[in-house]
């Protein structure tokens, strides 16, 4: 049975099974991406990054898609990055939303980029193109990534210079956290590229990882599945592209049932 929300307009009919949340606030950051915090339902629970079905009432029936939750699980506040898609079925809707407006989300989170998915190791690779970093700003969030690993390095490629603030912001919100900079200390290594603006760090990830531009820049050897894990989230060129790279250096791809090296995420490739 549909029950009512109340919302300050309009009466939202809320279908079963389905959390409808109140948008607290939104921050855009170009005219293709924005992030956006919702309150978070008393009992819902999730592995930082997982990701939640999230949706709009769009006429008269509910559209979904499937979205990283930035947020750690700690968190009792959700967060989301979005990409704006002038005629997507969804984001045009939502790249509108405003404080007070509701947000439906369905009540079971799911994804393979979570750290049960990864056999024990010293230094993970979190390899990211465009909103593909949200699953990670939960993650780099998360006191138990710093448990269980001794460094951590998160690269983020975007086709312009612009794109990359959030990964900048996410960086700077952990350096003034009360907690989290003392338990992060200089484990979080923030690797930035982008392939069509000029800037210090250009070019593909891969196309850095195969030159050796990454591992130099940084200061760490080649990937070595002894001690080096990684997990991907991107285009399908990238994750493919990245994939084959961590195969080569000796890395296995693993799954919520059986850890392993690596893992990707696959859910947002259309």
């Amino acid at each position: 049975m549909n029950a009512p929300a109340k919302t300050d307009n309009a009466e939202l009919i809320v279908p079963e099974g389905v959390y409808a949340e109140t948008v607290l606030s939104v921050t855009h950051y170009t005219d293709r991406l924005f992030r956006f915090r919702m309150t978070r339902p008393a009992g819902f629970r999730f592995r930082s990054g997982e990701f939640a079905m999230i949706g709009l009432m769009v006429g008269e029936k509910p559209i979904y898609r499937a979205y990283s939750i930035a947020s750690p699980a700690w968190d009792e506040e959700l967060e989301f990055f979005s990409i704006k898609v002038p005629d997507g079925p969804l984001t045009q809707h939502l790249q509108r939303i405003q404080p007070g407006d509701r947000v439906l989300m369905r009540k079971k989170p799911t994804g393979t980029l979570v750290l049960d998915a990864l056999t024990p190791g010293k230094r993970l690779y979190m390899f990211s193109t465009g909103t593909g970093i949200a699953p990670f700003a939960s993650l780099i969030r998360d006191p138990e990534t710093y448990e269980k690993f001794e460094e951590v390095i998160l690269t983020h490629t975007c086709r312009e210079v612009a794109e990359l603030k959030y990964g900048f912001d996410l960086v700077e919100e952990i350096r003034n956290h009360e907690f989290l900079n003392e338990i992060v200390g200089d484990k979080l290594k923030h690797y930035a590229t982008v392939t069509r603006e000029d800037y210090p760090f250009q070019g593909r990830i891969t196309d850095l990882m195969e030159s050796g531009k990454l591992y130099s820049d940084l200061g760490v050897p080649p990937l070595d599945p002894a001690v080096d894990r990684g997990m991907i989230c991107g285009s399908s060129a990238m994750l493919k592209d990245t994939k084959a790279l961590l195969e080569k250096a000796g890395l296995t791809e693993g799954a919520n049932n059986k850890p392993a090296e690596f893992v990707i995420e696959r859910a947002f490739v259309g």
